[in-house]
């Protein structure tokens, strides 16, 4: 029997219905391998009890003949994701003790498509950061390590962090994640898988622990294009209690995988040509524009002018839209309630509750929220940032009204760094990893990113293509030939 902790979705999804192996014995060999995780501190919670029912019903289903192609795939499940008794706190404090009475429409629809779920995995706190060192659970760590011989632990990216690091660590299949300024993208792209943020409204965001309302949104993160297209397939669809939900049908992702990109032209935007890119990454871009062309694409230079203000942007709508959203969180009706002295009041409760519930990062944001949306300072930031946001996303709209069918950049300007590397004191250091990533939500396009290689130090480099909006299918068929292209085969050693 093949290794059931090397499985992909698409494998397992084969072997289950051949009779292999049962979904049962696929999900023990999972639950096993979560519990032996701990160094990684991926899994925040698990629901092994949960799990085993679930993989007998999809072991009934599948003998029965009635069974989607993800029915019995073993998955672990970002903890922004509501889900119905099982913990729920945006890994804040804030949210401690919170249990949904309900399960959000995502999640709903993998359980509904025979799904199992192995367990809640860790992020950055509300999903404010790019290592996941924010998070109230501690720092999740990548599984893989430099080839110096030194056992620094690697950040896995953020905000799904937990997400990237349990699938590139086979300690579950495939996991939700989702993407404000690159939270899928980017630390898919540090720990050698795909990610995929899908057009915005592609995949429904109620009940899913909101950040940036106009920028958030699901998507899956696993270990080939292939399982993306299959997984999204079953997270995608209509949603009536998401305003931002598209009514439009979900394509068959996986159908589109030809790997037939002749005739496709592929834009390559100078303007991610960025001063002080490191050589290692200048080069990975070089080479998979090479790819694309060997692949049959035509290659063309393109110009996206508004790209060097998408950063500044996005770092005041962001944070105005969670300063919007955080603003429930008050120790009245759930979660996090401080204690109060004698003679205090609501007003000290509320003030107390907040100070430690969020943590540092979260404070930061929403006071430059409150700041932004102030009088005074509206028009002057958060209005002009809006214009900016319009430029940015037309930008892209000229470029496809040229026949360009997807974009080739970087995902990210650098492997993984090591956690407590970064700077902590200067915020600053940490944004400038998603200015390869915040684009595409501000303009709410598709994006992928692909592993593509590895640097001097033996750590994962992904690239990023970047679809037409609600062409996700073209998109994955692209990375498709990309990963083929590019072959990575490379896994982390095992050392947890």
């Amino acid at each position: 029997m093949a290794d059931l902790r090397k499985m992909t979705i698409a494998a397992a999804r084969d072997g289950l219905r051949k009779g292999d192996f049962t979904a049962a014995e696929l999900t023990e060999t999972y639950l096993e391998a979560a519990a032996a995780s701990g160094p990684l501190n991926a899994y925040i919670a698990h629901t092994s009890e949960l799990a085993r029912e679930q993989a007998k019903a999809a072991d009934a289903r599948i003998a029965g003949g009635d069974a989607p192609a993800m029915c019995g795939i073993p998955l672990g499940i970002k903890d922004l994701f509501c889900t119905r008794d099982v913990q729920t706190q945006a890994a804040s404090a804030i949210l401690e003790g919170f249990r949904p009475p309900y399960e959000s429409t995502t999640t709903q629809q993998l359980w509904d498509a025979g799904a199992v779920m192995l367990g809640k995995l860790n992020m950055d706190e509300f999903a404010m950061g790019s290592s996941n060192e924010t998070s109230t659970y501690g720092p999740v760590v990548s599984p893989w390590r430099r080839n110096d011989g030194g056992n620094t632990d690697l950040t896995p990216g953020g905000s799904s962090g937990g997400s990237a690091s349990a699938v590139s660590a086979d300690i579950c299949v495939a996991a939700t994640g989702t993407d404000t300024g690159g939270s899928i993208r980017q630390p898919a792209a540090f720990t050698g898988i795909v990610g995929v943020k899908p057009t915005y409204g592609r995949v429904s965001r109620w009940g899913i622990v909101a950040f940036a309302s106009s920028l958030d949104q699901a998507g899956p993160m696993t270990k080939t294009v292939r399982d993306s297209a299959i997984m999204l397939s079953a997270m995608a669809g209509h949603d009536p209690k998401d305003s931002t939900s598209a009514n439009l049908p979900v394509p068959d992702f996986e159908a589109a995988l030809t790997g037939d990109i002749r005739g496709k032209k592929i834009g390559i935007p100078t303007e991610y040509r960025m001063d002080g890119m490191p050589a290692e990454i200048e080069e990975l871009w070089q080479q998979g524009t090479e790819m694309l062309r060997g692949a049959g694409a035509e290659i063309v230079e393109i110009s996206l002018p508004h790209t060097k203000y998408a950063l500044p942007a996005y770092y005041v709508l962001a944070p105005a839209e969670a300063s919007s959203n955080l603003a429930r969180y008050d120790g009245v009706r759930y979660g996090h309630r401080a204690k109060l002295s004698q003679g205090e009041g609501v007003t000290e409760m509320y003030e107390r509750t907040r100070a430690e519930g969020f943590g540092k990062e979260v404070q930061r944001r929403v006071m430059i929220g409150a700041y932004v949306l102030s009088a005074g300072y509206y028009d002057a930031y958060y209005k002009r940032a809006q214009r900016v946001r319009t430029l940015i996303k037309r930008d892209f709209e000229t470029v496809f009204a040229d026949g360009v069918d997807a974009i080739l950049t970087p995902a990210t300007p650098s492997a993984a760094f090591g956690l407590g590397e970064m700077n902590n004191e200067d915020p600053i250091k940490m944004y400038l990893n998603d200015v390869f990533t915040v684009t595409v939500n501000l303009a709410g396009l598709p994006g992928v990113s692909v592993p593509a290689g590895l640097d001097s130090q033996g750590l994962p480099l992904g690239l990023q293509l970047i679809g037409q909006p609600w062409k996700e299918a073209e998109m994955l068929n692209a990375a498709y030939a990309l990963e083929n292209a590019a072959g990575f085969a490379h896994y982390a050693p095992q050392w947890w």
